[in-house]
């Protein structure tokens, strides 16, 4: 379960007509985040428009992609005074968190590509639901509580529950692992142990980006059994990666700030909604509102500097508009390599060797209620992460739909499956949900498809922190955005967010403009 970036590639969608491949299309599956360091990125004052012209001087930018990092840098600099303009190759925002129609044998579906989940510590995300207007359509639990079936265990074992109590930290998961019953009581004990010492590391030391996670888990006595029935069942959800391929400083980024912060810190949150009216629909609004000119199916495919030190945008059939003074280039790491300038950055081919990992979506409609939960997590089983979204696709008032649920099982670091065909994915996975579902044997399966993003995020991978640059860079005016830039975050929409207002905040700088005030006055504060 692995929550979208919401980067934008700058392209058009696989399948031009919103269906999914194979009866699929693209893929992001939950991601829970954890909190961010010191120094987290700021946020913006809602309401300020380009009409005020306040602290702007005139001045000019343009924001290169339409995703979560491209429409928060561009909300930014608009309420900054900013004259902004976005330009989005698709025909619609959102970036890798969208949804689509599907016609469905059990009614007409509102599919998002993804499971996209956030923590009550990703506070830049919170700002932005808030600033947009979203916050209501994705609320957060009251508190943590996961259930977690292990499909190999025997009756009356098989759910366990990671939650918390309302006890500071670390009590606050104390009753929780010691009743743990995928655990050991041995293997329960080192897994406390493992815990206080990740807690006592520092996740911006750079040593720890050149170590693998899995290596030091087994150097705190973690059992294989630990490491599948706790640390990758957090650990592949939220870094896309399992505990061997993922670097040490993003793992311990990520269960430092989302489990070891504060106590409600690791509180889910989802979308109760479509996720094309939370990141389309409702920022396209907001843009609109902030005075942002926004150009769909604006494929930009250069950006040169003028002789009057401003920068122009060109798209395959001519100019995108007239110079600007500030260009931030919010794609993915190779569209945005194929955009830099020369010398923008030193050794600009170190975007190249950031890699990717893919995640995996299987989209189940059921004739009858088999999931009377929100969602659970699997052990002993190919299944990682299933949610009911049977609401929220608007299945449950659609003519004809009766008792079907929909569900959504999401894939993380999908390397083994990504590829399958959908026949083969629907022989290897209905069997596992009807293992761990008991609902499910002998219900009717309405309708099955596929959903798939084969570069969904950056491999999180030891090494990976020393290629990922941060928002300047040495050409005056132009600025990176992305959650694969240096954000301190494994790729989640935490960290697309920070890493559009650390862009938007560079250039306000640069331009001496005012700086944008620290997130506050009814915006989430701070958790960690």
């Amino acid at each position: 379960m692995t929550a979208h970036t919401g980067d934008s590639a700058d392209r058009p969608d696989p399948d031009p007509a919103g269906r999914p491949e194979g009866a699929a299309a693209l893929v992001r599956a939950p991601r829970a985040h954890a909190s961010a360091p010191e120094g987290a990125p700021v946020g913006a004052p809602q309401g300020a428009s380009v009409a005020n012209g306040r602290g702007s001087g005139g001045r000019t930018a343009l924001v290169i992609g339409g995703g979560l990092a491209g429409a928060t840098a561009a909300l930014a600099l608009a309420d900054a005074g900013v004259r902004v303009t976005l330009a989005e190759g698709r025909p619609r925002l959102g970036g890798l968190a969208f949804s689509f129609r599907r016609s469905s044998p059990a009614g007409e579906l509102s599919v998002d590509n993804g499971q996209h989940v956030y923590l009550r510590c990703c506070t830049a995300y919170q700002w932005f639901l808030d600033r947009v207007g979203a916050a209501p359509l994705a609320p957060l639990q009251a508190r943590l509580d996961v259930p977690v079936v292990d499909a190999a265990a025997r009756p009356g074992r098989r759910l366990g529950r990671l939650r918390r109590t309302g006890l500071p930290v670390p009590l606050h998961l104390a009753a929780s692992l010691a009743t743990y019953p995928h655990l050991s009581l041995a293997e329960r004990a080192r897994v406390g142990r493992a815990a206080l010492a990740l807690g006592r590391l520092d996740p911006l030391d750079p040593a720890l980006d050149g170590e693998d996670f899995a290596g030091w888990l087994r150097r705190h006595g973690q059992s294989p059994r630990a490491v599948e029935a706790l640390w990758d069942l957090v650990g592949v959800a939220t870094l896309n990666a399992t505990a061997a391929d993922a670097s040490l400083g993003l793992a311990a980024m990520v269960f430092k700030t989302g489990l070891l912060s504060e106590a409600g810190a690791a509180d889910i949150g989802w979308a109760r909604a479509p996720l094309g009216e939370l990141h389309d629909t409702l920022v396209r609004a907001a843009l609109d509102a902030a005075g942002v000119r926004t150009e769909l199916r604006a494929r930009v495919s250069a950006v040169t500097a003028t002789d009057g030190g401003r920068w122009a945008a060109h798209t395959d059939t001519g100019p995108l508009h007239e110079p600007v003074d500030t260009v931030v280039l919010a794609v993915p790491q190779r569209d945005a390599h194929a955009l830099l300038p020369e010398g923008a950055l030193d050794d600009p081919d170190r975007l190249l060797r950031i890699g990717t990992a893919p995640i995996l979506n299987l989209h189940v409609v059921y004739d009858r209620t088999v999931l009377r939960r929100p969602f659970f997590a699997a052990l002993g089983s190919p299944v990682q992460w299933v949610f009911d979204r049977t609401d929220a696709s608007g299945l449950r008032d659609a003519p004809g739909a009766g008792d079907s649920q929909y569900l959504a099982v999401s894939q993380s670091a999908a390397h083994d499956d990504i590829d399958r065909p959908v026949a083969e994915l629907r022989a290897r996975y209905l069997p596992e949900l009807e293992r761990l579902l008991p609902g499910a044997r002998g219900a009717e399966v309405r309708d099955f498809f596929v959903t798939r993003e084969r570069t969904a995020t950056f491999a999180p991978v030891p090494g990976v922190g020393r290629l990922r640059p941060g928002a300047p860079t040495n050409a005056p005016g132009l600025y990176l955005a992305g959650a694969w830039t240096a954000t301190g975050w494994p790729a989640t929409m935490e960290g697309a967010v920070r890493s559009g207002l650390t862009a938007a905040r560079a250039a306000l700088s640069a331009g001496h403009l005012i700086p944008l005030p620290a997130v506050g006055g009814g915006t989430p504060k701070e958790a960690a």
